[in-house]
């Protein structure tokens, strides 16, 4: 139980007479007296004595407590049973003091001496003064009742591995005449005897009694008797109990001394050791007692900072984002939770102290540490984020990207060092620079990205503007091929060549490379700009055919003023076809083989040798031992890997070349005998002479009659008119048949309009109207009738001479289908 009086003394039964331990009753005492507040500043003191000897009595009158005292009237029995503790009221420092049950006792029977042993050694080791009661009658008896009580205190003493020094006062009761300074020599000797008298280690075989103990003597009157001049002498011993600590004080020795917060584990600990009749270890229990207790404050620190709402708050926030100010906030809750740690643990052992706290510090560190690496995960990932943005910016702003690389890389590197410098922790020793380094690799990374992107990128320009300027070119350079063709085309390639590589080496220049890997760059320019060149000289030669016919038809075709040529019986057909064919030839010499370096071959000869030369041609065919030059696959003096049209695909070609253009060249010379035949429609010379001689007479009659003149030249007119207007002579082109055919379908339309158009001028004349020029109304009448007798104003290719109808090579082709 747990009982106040008016001086706030407080009492608790620490041990009961079973010998059980109060763990409650000690834990809520020490709450209420705050003892866990005075750190070593408190004494303990404790009182031994024989049964109903006024042990109690002393203590309530001596520490103002309120202990159980014995009821004289009711005779003399056991009053304490067990241990009682009090907090003793108004002395400073705090002191406690340990009421222990009377030695002697009739009621514990055998198990006296047990629990006298036990009680004993535990008020030894937990006690800064010991107060034994005697009564003054007893001193100097052999066989008095203090004599088993001192033998008990010193037996159990060398129990105490390390004992520290106690002091032993004895009280002497119901002093009598005698005086102190007598008393006093002989309880000493009879102390001293007792001392040499009890077995001890052989390492304290000779240890003086001075080594263990301060031996105190106190005399005080009798209670009963004297209870005025009793009362005086206990104020006065009283006041030997303020300041017990000090040094020289009745409990100046604190080398043992367990911090009042561990206090109650620690009387807990002894007794139970004492219970299990143990040898007791003091310096080891004082580690003991201060290894529990700093982890148990350790773990209250622990629970505190995890359970700080401000730690929660900082923990909470640095998930999401940054936290300006992250290390010394941490750094702050976390010196306040160790502070705490050191004020409440600061009385104990100091290696246990230092170590719980070491442990308790790395546990902190332990938990904030993730927290501290998602601060540096979200600096790292800030600065890599505003480096691309600022990288970025500056490759816009045209600065060279070296220079803006090494710049905005450096620029930001310092930037995270500041930021993490924000963020360390005073407690920690941690080191960022792993997360350094991976922004570090990031940084590379990604600038090695950028950079091959802008390479590509400046590559991809330069070889856009090469196959812009080469690609157009040399199609046109192929298509009108000759022989300064591959001249025209190589000084084509060096020009645009150089200035992309000037254009392109200027470009390279900020990205501050090496020399080997700009000239491989430059290298690999230039070889992309021949590749463009034998790209489109094999997609030419692929279309060779088609291109040797369209100038084979241009050629032949039309005249050297690009006219359609009209085939009219006076031209050369074989000298138009063989230079057609020839330049058609020369087409396909200059497609066969790339030539971008200045050498000479000999492919246009072999050609015209083989394909051209009719010579050639005929003694290749009277000699069959002879070899085809173009009997092979490769060319002479031209590498396989630039040859496009090999030797025998150009006998291929050739062969269906001249097959596909046999068929113009012959419609050509069909056209030609046609134009000559109708160019020869008068008779025979015999035939005139003949009509000469035989119409001399019609002749004469004519010229005697102007009439018949006139009315010829009618005639004539009428016929001359009919026969532009129907095209005779164009529609006997296809033969007699159709001719009469086609003009008996036209015959009567023709007439009709004829007529009508007389009607229509006659009638402009009587109207006043001007008449049409003759010439020009002649010439509205030329041109050929529809099937419908319609005249066709649309133009043709016919061009009307003197002689007659001339016909074109268009005409001829469209006729011959």
């Amino acid at each position: 139980m747990l009982s106040d009086n008016k001086d706030e003394c407080c009492s608790t039964h620490l041990i009961d007479g079973d010998g059980m331990f109060n763990v409650a009753g000690v834990e809520n005492f020490m709450k209420e007296v705050k003892l866990a507040e005075c750190g070593l500043s408190y004494a303990v003191v404790s009182i031994m004595g024989p049964q109903s000897s006024g042990k109690s009595t002393l203590l309530n009158h001596l520490f103002h407590t309120n202990f159980r005292e014995m009821d004289a009237y009711k005779g003399r029995s056991q009053t304490t049973k067990g241990i009682w503790m009090a907090r003793c009221a108004g002395i400073e420092p705090c002191t406690l003091v340990m009421d222990l049950e009377g030695t002697d006792g009739r009621e514990r029977g055998e198990d006296d001496t047990a629990f006298e042993k036990q009680s004993a050694l535990f008020a030894l080791a937990v006690s800064d003064i010991v107060l034994i009661n005697m009564w003054c009658h007893d001193i100097g008896r052999e066989q008095a009742a203090n004599k088993p009580l001192l033998k008990t205190v010193f037996q159990v003493m060398m129990r105490l591995f390390s004992p520290r020094k106690t002091t032993l006062m004895f009280v002497i009761r119901d002093k009598t005449r005698t005086p102190l300074e007598n008393l006093e020599p002989v309880l000493r000797e009879d102390i001293q005897k007792i001392w040499d008298s009890v077995p001890k280690p052989q390492a304290h075989k000779d240890t003086p009694l001075s080594e263990f103990f301060n031996v105190e003597v106190v005399a005080l009157s009798s209670f009963e008797e004297k209870e005025e001049q009793f009362k005086e002498q206990v104020a006065s011993l009283r006041q030997r109990f303020f300041h017990s600590i000090a040094p020289g004080g009745l409990a100046g020795d604190r080398r043992a001394v367990v911090p009042a917060s561990g206090f109650s584990f620690s009387s807990q600990q002894i007794w139970k050791v004492i219970k299990e009749n143990k040898d007791l270890d003091l310096p080891a229990h004082k580690v003991m007692v201060a290894t529990v207790r700093c982890e148990e404050i350790a773990n209250e620190k622990y629970v505190s900072f995890t359970e700080n709402e401000e730690w929660s708050q900082l923990e909470e926030a640095v998930n999401s984002h940054s936290v300006r100010g992250f290390g010394r906030k941490v750094s702050s809750i976390l010196d306040a939770c160790l502070s705490e740690y050191d004020v409440e643990a600061t009385f104990f052992d100091e290696g246990v102290r230092s170590s719980k706290r070491k442990h308790l510090e790395e546990k902190l560190l332990q938990l904030v540490q993730p927290a501290y690496q998602s601060m540096l995960g979200h600096i790292r990932s800030d600065a890599f984020e505003r480096f691309k943005e600022a990288f970025e910016k500056a490759l816009k702003g045209g600065k060279g990207f070296a220079l803006a690389a090494r710049e905005c890389a450096d620029s930001f590197m310092t930037h995270f060092d500041e930021e993490c410098s924000d963020a360390i922790i005073d407690q920690a020793k941690w080191d960022s620079s792993r997360v350094k380094d991976k922004l570090r690799r990031d940084v590379d990374a990604h600038i090695a990205e950028v950079r091959s992107a802008k390479l590509a990128e400046v590559t991809t320009l330069y070889e856009t503007k090469l196959n812009e300027a080469l690609a157009g070119p040399v199609e046109a350079l192929l298509d009108g091929a000759g022989d300064d063709t591959w001249p025209a085309i190589r000084k084509l390639l060096q020009r645009e060549t150089d200035t992309a590589v000037s254009g392109f080496a200027a470009a390279l220049s900020g990205f501050e490379m090496d020399e080997e890997s700009r000239d491989n760059m430059v290298l690999r320019l230039k070889d992309y700009a021949r590749g463009v060149v034998e790209a489109k000289a094999k997609e030419e030669a692929g279309r060779v055919l088609s291109r040797m016919k369209d100038r084979f038809s241009t050629l032949f075709s039309h005249d050297q003023d690009s006219m359609p040529r009209i085939w009219t019986g006076k031209e050369d057909i074989r000298a138009i076809t063989k230079t057609a064919r020839s330049a058609s030839l020369k087409l396909l010499s200059v497609m066969a083989a790339v030539r971008l370096e200045d050498e000479s071959d000999s492919i246009d000869k072999v050609l015209i040798v083989a394909l051209v030369d009719g010579k050639a041609g005929a003694s290749s065919s009277k000699s069959i031992t002879s070899v085809d030059p173009l009997a092979s696959s490769t060319w002479d003096e031209v590498l396989p890997s630039k040859t496009l049209i090999t030797p025998v695909q150009c006998k291929s070609l050739w062969r269906q070349f001249k097959t596909e253009t046999e068929y113009v060249v012959s419609q050509a010379i069909a056209a030609q005998e046609a134009s000559k035949r109708n160019n020869n429609w008068l008779p025979p010379p015999w035939a005139i002479a003949a009509m000469v001689i035989l119409g001399f007479n019609e002749f004469m009659t004519l010229l005697r009659n102007p009439l018949y003149l006139g009315f010829i030249f009618v005639a004539y007119l009428l016929f001359k008119a009919l026969w532009v207007q129907m095209d005779i002579s164009g529609e006997f082109r296809n033969g007699v048949l159709p001719g009469l055919l086609s003009l008996s379908t036209k015959f009567l339309p023709t007439i009709m309009n004829l007529l009508k158009r007389l009607a229509e001028e006659g009638q402009g004349v009587a109207n006043g109207q001007p008449q049409a020029n003759p010439a020009l109304s002649s010439k509205s009448f030329r041109g050929s009738t529809n099937d419908h007798g319609d005249v066709s104003t649309s133009g043709t290719s016919e061009v009307t001479s003197e002689n007659g109808t001339e016909y074109s090579s268009s005409s001829l082709h469209d006729k011959a289908q």
